[in-house]
């Protein structure tokens, strides 16, 4: 049997997978989508085909030989993507890991590299198997060469090329000449496309019979092109004939398939982060190998009968995937369409209610009957990715389900809380090694996009039970994933319990005043007005404040202030620089109060109005654990979190948040300072701790300290530079940014940045110990045990410290403090269930709980609320909680006065 040779066309495969596979980033925070595209193949290669030989042939750099023939060939080629240019040389580290050689030739090609590779390879006997989707290859196509479509799993041989473009192998440059190429901007003779070219080679035989027999051509204007372009399509052949002939001499011994660099390998995958690679590496994957099949067994559920026989099953199961098909992604306001069941690889049940009509589907009441039991008990564990989504709106549907087990995307989240997205897509290529079905197939996109229901029952059961199994084999994956990590605990008792209570918040959401929103948003146009007409008199004429190119004008040309930064178009006019303009003119100040009403208006005011859901009166905002690095929870559609409160204009927004009616009270409870509670108890440092203890206003005694003074001494300035220390050592804060934030020179900042170590050496010691361990471990973890990883940290406390370092130490301290109200709001909810107490969680907003109950119920829940707050964890520093409660969430008065 004849050997064989594979040969990468390179930039080929690397485009293909950069597109292929969705974003990835490595722990570092690097992208890595390509990189891992260009592994999965390659293993895949060595373990599906078995090449003898293997060998990735390069372009080389700068301009070749064809634009001397032609100076606009391949012009229309745009720019590398941003975020594949990086991964390019670890691209090229990996293929040396493997142990296989790259070959390129000055002035030429990878396809002329490949052409030249394959003629030699088949003067000794070789087969070759060019890896690539560049049709140029075709004219290579002989008994001993074919072409592989590793996208598609195809071979291309010369029955496939007579097929496609009616043309044999050696006709293909002929046909090439006539058609062009507008990738590589091959001009061809225009009007002559696929059909036409291939009936004027099947008429005439090459291209210069075409050219010689023009006037026999059917048709005057193609007759006149073929004449006039003859030497267009001549050179054309020029450029799409592949040169076989290189001066290169190849190493058949250094070709040859042997043993990768496992070790190097290992060493790359887990810096890129990829686990299951890594894992790969310890054994010997070269041995040929039986592909395990990738077709799924599904099964729809479309008859009573089949539907009774199945949930037989389903009661046998203690464990299982449910993946609901909805009306839309708003979960307070879905419908349910199809529900998606699996629990075991490659093969789950699609059990539709809703379609198209005329296609079978079963009657929706009936399976929320007999699946409700089963969702609802909790000794039946249930996992899915996302699973919040379908407890919402499960819990529209009168099922509130019980049983929480893994979900892929929570755990992928605290195996790598760096990277840009845990989503089922992204985790099945990581780990799988699998490509899903992509949504735009099912219901296509823009105008034209369908709803899931109006999609044919079998290719919405094809891709539900996709997702199902897929996010099944995750779930096993990432537990022992989790398990291995040592963040089990983690999962299971702090993010798990926490999913339910998120998915209950959304499911309450929370009473928004639109008429209060419409009055605010009245008013501020009017402001609004009243802002642009004091503009334009201080500037003296009326001009577009919009517009960055006419205020530069107005301030730096007219005004002649001073420029502050610059940008590529010119003098920059962002906020910092507006800031840094105010004390020396009016107008600056105008325009960013403008601004800011501006975005308030746009953002809030106007936008809020129309995300109320018209059946509950309540917003439903979504609360994700998978989005901010530190461990925080974040809020989205809309962003509770971000409603701006340094403004009297933004904090009134608060007003217009309510409880359900005027019998009902919104309670806040806000943890005081439990950043630096945090700190004190980590760090240990007895002064702190003490201050803490004494209840002292934590910035007045460090100001005391650092301005030393006694208490009482401590004025509001002193106070204010205080706080800014005292965060700005949480944050790592530089003695520029210190000086920037407070409004003092930078010398002056520093000392007492200086000063506050000084006094509080176990704070110093403590941020020293987290920038040591992570510069040696390339990690930090919180107080629970969450992990982060990050490089670039030199260690120990400089003057100034880098990016990677100030995200170290936020990441200890916030990341804890997130730790600490996540356990929090566990043992709230646990407690109201305890008690049945009517008080309903709402929000979560940083340090605060907002939550709703009825006037008669509020001091009891404001004691439950305390008391499991004050609690949640036993640390050497006294938690304190602030609680206040009102009609809404602005006008508040200390629970007690109410």
């Amino acid at each position: 049997m004849k050997e064989t040779l594979y040969i990468i066309d390179t930039f080929s495969l690397v485009f293909q997978v950069f597109h292929a596979v969705p974003a990835m980033t490595s722990p570092a925070g690097q992208p890595t989508n390509a990189i891992f595209g260009i592994t999965r193949d390659i293993l895949n290669i060595i373990k599906s085909q078995a090449p003898d030989y293997l060998i990735f042939a390069m372009d080389s750099s700068g301009p070749g030989t064809r634009n001397d023939v032609y100076p606009e060939y391949k012009a229309n080629r745009t720019e590398m993507p941003e975020d594949l240019r990086p991964q390019i040389p670890h691209i090229m580290d990996v293929v040396r890991g493997f142990q296989v050689p790259i070959i390129e030739c000055p002035g030429w090609e990878a396809d002329d590299v490949f052409a030249t590779v394959a003629r030699q390879a088949r003067e000794k006997g070789i087969d070759t198997v060019i890896v690539t989707n560049d049709k140029d290859a075709r004219q290579l196509i002989n008994e001993a060469v074919r072409l592989y479509n590793i996208r598609k799993d195809k071979f291309m041989d010369a029955q496939a090329v007579e097929d496609d473009w009616g043309v044999r192998p050696d006709q293909v440059i002929d046909f090439q000449s006539l058609v062009g190429d507008s990738v590589d901007n091959i001009p061809g003779v225009p009007l002559v496309g696929p059909k036409k070219a291939q009936t004027l080679i099947e008429q005439f035989g090459s291209l210069e019979e075409v050219l010689a027999n023009a006037d026999k051509a059917k048709g005057p204007k193609l007759q006149q092109n073929l004449k006039e372009f003859a030497d267009q399509a001549r050179m054309s052949r020029e450029l799409v004939t592949l040169n076989q002939n290189l001066d290169l001499s190849v190493d058949w011994e250094a070709s040859r398939l042997t043993h990768p660099d496992r070790e190097r390998l290992r060493e790359l995958f887990m810096d890129f982060g990829f686990r299951r690679f890594a894992e790969e590496m310890k054994e010997d994957f070269t041995k040929p190998e039986e592909v395990e099949p990738q077709e799924r067994i599904r099964e729809t559920v479309d008859t009573k009968a089949a539907f009774e026989k199945f949930v037989a099953l389903l009661k046998e199961q203690d464990e299982f995937c449910v993946d609901l098909e909805t009306t839309g992604l708003k979960p307070a306001e879905a419908e349910i369409v199809g529900w998606a069941i699996s629990w075991e690889k490659h093969s789950g049940y699609y059990i539709p209610v809703e379609g198209p009509p005329g296609q079978p589907a079963l009657d929706p009441q009936l399976v929320l009957s007999q699946l409700k039991p089963l969702l609802e008990d909790p000794e039946i564990q249930i996992t899915n990715q996302n699973i919040k989504y379908d407890m919402v709106v499960l819990m529209r549907a009168g099922v509130f389900l019980q049983g929480v087990s893994i979900d892929p995307m929570v755990a992928s989240y605290l195996l790598n809380a760096g990277e840009r997205g845990h989503s089922l897509d992204k985790l099945s290529e990581r780990y799988l090694q699998h490509t899903m079905i992509p949504i735009s197939e099912l219901i296509g996109s823009g105008k034209q996009q369908k709803k899931m229901f109006e999609v044919e029952i079998d290719k919405v059961a094809e891709y539900a039970v996709e997702d199902a199994e897929i996010a099944w084999q995750l779930s096993r994956i990432l537990k022992d994933e989790l398990q291995q990590h040592n963040l089990w605990d983690l999962y299971w008792d702090l993010e798990r319990p926490l999913i339910p209570i998120l998915a209950e918040m959304e499911f309450t959401g929370i009473r928004v005043d639109i008429d209060e929103l419409k009055q605010q948003s009245q008013a501020l146009d009017v402001r609004l007005t009243t802002l642009i007409e004091e503009i334009h008199s201080l500037a003296g004429h009326e001009f577009n404040i919009a517009s960055p190119l006419q205020l530069r004008t107005v301030l730096f040309e007219e005004l002649n202030l001073p420029v502050i930064k610059k940008t590529k178009t010119g003098p920059s006019t962002d906020q910092s620089v507006l800031e840094k303009l105010a004390p020396l003119h009016e107008l600056p100040a105008k325009i960013t109060e403008h601004r800011h009403l501006s975005k308030l208006k746009s953002t809030y005011l106007d936008a809020l109005p129309g995300l109320v859901n018209p059946e509950t009166g309540r917003i439903h905002a979504s609360f994700n654990q998978v989005v901010a690095a530190t461990g925080r929870l974040s809020s989205s559609d809309p962003n509770l979190q971000n409603i701006p409160i340094r403004t009297p204009e933004g904090r009134l927004i608060r007003k217009a948040f309510i409880p359900q009616d005027e019998t009902w009270r919104l309670l806040c409870a806000d943890y005081s300072q439990i950043e630096l509670r945090v700190l004190a108890h980590l760090s240990q440092d007895e002064a702190l701790s003490q201050a803490f203890r004494e209840g002292a206003d934590i910035h007045t005694a460090v100001a005391a300290d650092i301005f030393r003074v006694t208490l009482d001494d401590v004025d509001s300035d002193m106070r204010r530079t205080a706080k800014a220390v005292n965060f700005g050592v949480i944050y790592g804060q530089s003695p520029f940014g210190l000086s920037e934030a407070i409004g003092i020179p930078q010398n002056e900042a520093a000392g007492f940045i200086d000063d506050y170590f000084d006094r509080y050496q176990g704070v110093r010691e403590f941020l020293d110990q987290i920038l040591e361990d992570c510069a040696s471990k390339n990690y930090v973890t919180t107080i629970c045990g969450r992990k982060r990883e990050i490089q670039g940290v030199r260690g120990g406390v400089q003057k100034q410290l880098n990016m990677p370092e100030r995200t170290a130490i936020n990441t200890v301290i916030q990341g804890s403090a997130a730790d600490l109200i996540k356990q929090a709001m566990i043992n709230v909810s646990q407690r109201l269930k305890d008690e049945a107490h009517p008080g309903r969680m709402l929000m979560q907003i940083h340090d605060e709980l907002v939550f709703e109950v009825p006037v008669g119920e509020l001091e009891s829940l404001g004691e439950i609320v305390q008391c499991e707050m004050e609690s949640a964890m036993d640390l050497e520093v006294p938690l304190i909680v602030d609680m206040s409660s009102g009609l809404n969430w602005l006008e508040q008065t200390s629970l007690g006065s109410d």
